[in-house]
Formats: structure tokens, C-alpha cells, sequence
């Protein structure tokens, strides 16, 4: 089935930084969309006279790609705005005893469900997500997610020194890894992700386990986290006295690949940046939780000194919002701290394409080009009373600059997966 969609389009391809003519806009556009694929995108005048019959639904507002989240953590939802602690403490505190509900499927199921619902209300149609350590709940997300159609990449946590109730050993953890990618690969729009929570929650063997799965396993990823915290830093420096850095106790282990996504990475040597460049891996920028567990600010100009390959994450539980244009908006706040600029395109890549390039998706989507599938999101300049004042008259550096600073769940109008509409505001 062949259908379009008549608004004002914008996209970023590729980072404005190096690429000064990545933004693609079309104040009157058209998008056609076939089977969910993008066939032809342009200047409604210039297409509409190619596709004489085809039904054109007019979207008001401006539309951009679906955003891609590039490190969130489903089972922290109920756990949002936990107070009172930095990374390790909070934890301990909030984050560990939630996580242990989810060996019951059925609390997983409910949460997989909120979680993905919530993440189309804000416009949100792929993700890279962390589940726990329990094989079920990984099979929750990718369940809800497969209804959905959405596109998201997972993996069971792999935490053999993790609290009671939260661990693994390395023969289960790789074990339940291996099932849940025979039992999940390849269906729908569905990826893998070898997921060791964080160098202080797995043994050496477990890391080197980690490192031969991913090896052996050519089309996932690996996620953890990095740099995040001074206290996990010192931590880390204390367990592992021989490595160079934090980055090095996992390249140690092989973990350290082109496939290798790395959320936060605040707290990074230039031997690290280097490494990380020289490797092909990446780093989830994720201002929200850095700022709500005082962890610091992310340093933009080392990163882009050292060309480092970046996407945008909320971290939700950690991270207070699941909009990813909020998210954007602090992520120019993180930078100002540093006395760097974050200029409102090169935020919408980072919260789209950048993203998906780091989760190895961008060929699929986060871009609205031609062969990509069909998940967009429609904004609302008029959303609040407020946004309507800031952008009546303002150019399209400014208006979607308000949406990052200004905006919230409540700009975002509709959400589309696969060129259906997913999510509408009531």
C-alpha cells in the first residue's frame, strides 16, 4: 500500500559539525511511504504530480524523524525521581531492590508495556535498552516491542558480583544469553546487545565471557556503562590497578569494538578517547542523569577533538524525562557548562541519526531518506501557551530550538512506526 504525507519536514543525515549541509528541510514537504518504507521525500510542488492517486494525509506540524534513545533502563521506570543519592548509593538504595520484581514475568510484561508506550507518547519509536539480569525480562520488552513494531536492541544483564537476588554466573549468563538470541534474532525489528552491566558488577571471567559472546556473535552489540561517576571511577581504578583506565579493564576483555556502545563516558582520558576513536566505538551522551546524579557534565570539545562517535540517551531512571527533546535541550546545557555550543541541528542529529548510527541502525532509520522505514514524529510549535508565544514568527533555527528547551512529551502530536500512527495526542 502506497500512501503520503503532506508537512514541513526536517532531518539531519550527518553531524552539522563536519557536514555543513546535513540539514534537509522542506517547508511544504511530501513523504511516500510504501509498506512502511520511504519511496520518495521532497518538495510537495516538485512530487505530488508523481503520485496523482495516492491518498496525501496533511500533517500539521513539523515533522522529523522518530528518535532514537541510545541508553535507557525499562525496569527503572517506577523508580524515576528516587531522591537523595549519587550513582552507587542510588543503586543500592533505589535501583537494585526494583530490579529484583522482575523475575516475575508477568511485573515485567507490565512494565514492558508502560515503558514502550511511553516511549511513543514522547516520540520514540527506537531505543537501545537495558532489562535485568533475568533472562523473562528481556523476552517482556522484545514481546511488547514486536506488537509494536517498533525497533529495539536488548540483552539479559550479566552481573555475577551483583547483589543477592540479581545474579548470574558466567555458565548462566551465557547460556541464557545464547537462548534469548536463537530465540529472538532476526524477528521483526528486533536486535541483540551483550549487556554486562558495568565493570564492577561481573568477574574477570564473566568479562572475558562477555568479550567471546560478542566475538562469536557478529551482528549484536555490547553495551555498558563507562566513566559515569568519580566514586564508580575510583572504584574501578581500585579493582582493576592494572588497567591504563576505566576504558582499558574492558578492552582487556575484548569488549572494546566498532559495536561497542558506551553510555555517559564524563570522565574519559585522552588515551581513552583516542582508544575509543582508533576502535570505532561510541559513546550515549546522557545529560539528564549526569545533572540528577551529580556526576558532572559531558565534554563535548574532547569528544569532538577526538572525532568520537556519539548518540543521545535519557537514561531514564536515572534521566527525569523519557523526551528525547528535552534530553537534547540539556545536552546544549552540559555543553554551555563546559563553555561549549550544542547548536539545535547537531542536537536533532544527536537525538536521531547519531544515534542510530551508534546502535548500527542507520541505515533503517533516524534520517527520513529514501529506503529507510517510515517512523516519524510530529511537533507541535503550539503545544503549550508558552511554546506558541516563543516561536510565533521565529525562523526554523529558533523554533526548534524552543522545542529542545521548552518542550516536553506535550510537543510531541503524533508518532508514526512504519508509517502508521502509533501514538496520538489526545
Amino acid at each position: 500500500m502506497i500512501r503520503a504525507f503532506r508537512a514541513e519536514l526536517l532531518s539531519v543525515a550527518e553531524d552539522p559539525r563536519d557536514a555543513p549541509d546535513a540539514v534537509r528541510h522542506e517547508a511544504d514537504g511530501l513523504l511516500v511511504v510504501e509498506d512502511g518504507v520511504i519511496i520518495a521525500r521532497g518538495a510537495y510542488a516538485d512530487l505530488v504530480e508523481h503520485y496523482p492517486n495516492v491518498p496525501v494525509e496533511i500533517l500539521p506540524g513539523l515533522v522529523v524523524p522518530g528518535f532514537v534513545d541510545a541508553h535507557v533502563h525499562y525496569p527503572q521506570t517506577d523508580r524515576i525521581a528516587s531522591h537523595g543519592e549519587q550513582l552507587l548509593d542510588w543503586l543500592d538504595r533505589h535501583i537494585f531492590p526494583a530490579e529484583k520484581a522482575f523475575a516475575d514475568k508477568a511485573h515485567a510484561d507490565a512494565v514492558a508495556a508502560f515503558f514502550l508506550d511511553e516511549l511513543l507518547r514522547n516520540g520514540t519509536t527506537s531505543a537501545l535498552v537495558y532489562p535485568t539480569v533475568h533472562e523473562q525480562s528481556v523476552d517482556a520488552l522484545f514481546e511488547a516491542a514486536l506488537a509494536r513494531r517498533m525497533r529495539i536492541v536488548s540483552g539479559k544483564v550479566l552481573m555475577d558480583l551483583g547483589p543477592e537476588g540479581l545474579q548470574d554466573t558466567v555458565a548462566s549468563g551465557r547460556a541464557e544469553t545464547e537462548a534469548l538470541i536463537r530465540r529472538w534474532r532476526g524477528r521483526g525489528r528486533l536486535g541483540y546487545a551483550v549487556t554486562p552491566r558495568f565493570a564492577l558488577a561481573s568477574s574477570d571471567a564473566q568479562l572475558a565471557d562477555a568479550g567471546a559472546l560478542l566475538a562469536e556473535h557478529p551482528d549484536v552489540l555490547m553495551h555498558t556503562h563507562l566513566a559515569e561517576n568519580v566514586h564508580e571511577c575510583a572504584a574501578v581504578a581500585a579493582r582493576f590497578p592494572e588497567a591504563a583506565d576505566y576504558l582499558d579493564a574492558y578492552d582487556r576483555f575484548g569488549l572494546v569494538t566498532p559495536r561497542s556502545v558506551f553510555a555517559h563516558g564524563i570522565h574519559l582520558s585522552d588515551r581513552a578517547c583516542s582508544r575509543l576513536h582508533e576502535s570505532g566505538a561510541g559513546i550515549a551522551v546522557c545529560p539528564s542523569s549526569n545533572l540528577f546524579l551529580g556526576s558532572g557534565f559531558f565534554n563535548f570539545g574532547q569528544a569532538d577533538r577526538h572525532g568520537l562517535r556519539l548518540g543521545l540517551g535519557t537514561d531514564v531512571g536515572a534521566g527525569t524525562s523519557f523526551s528525547m527533546l528535552y534530553t537534547a535541550g540539556l545536552a546544549y546545557q552540559a555543553a554551555l557548562a563546559r563553555e561549549e555550543r550544542l547548536d539545535p541541528f547537531r542536537a536533532l542529529w544527536l537525538a536521531t541519526a547519531g544515534s542510530a548510527v551508534l546502535l548500527h541502525i542507520g541505515d533503517r532509520v533516524g534520517a527520513l531518506e529514501v529506503g529507510q522505514e517510515a517512523d516519524f514524529a510530529v511537533l507541535d510549535c503550539a503545544a503549550t501557551p508558552l511554546l506558541a508565544r516563543r516561536t510565533r514568527g521565529a525562523d526554523l533555527a529558533e523554533r526548534l530550538f524552543a522545542l529542545q528547551i521548552l518542550g516536553d512529551d506535550r510537543a510531541v502530536a503524533r508518532t508514526y512506526v512504519l508509517g502508521q500512527c502509533a501514538w496520538q495526542r489526545p
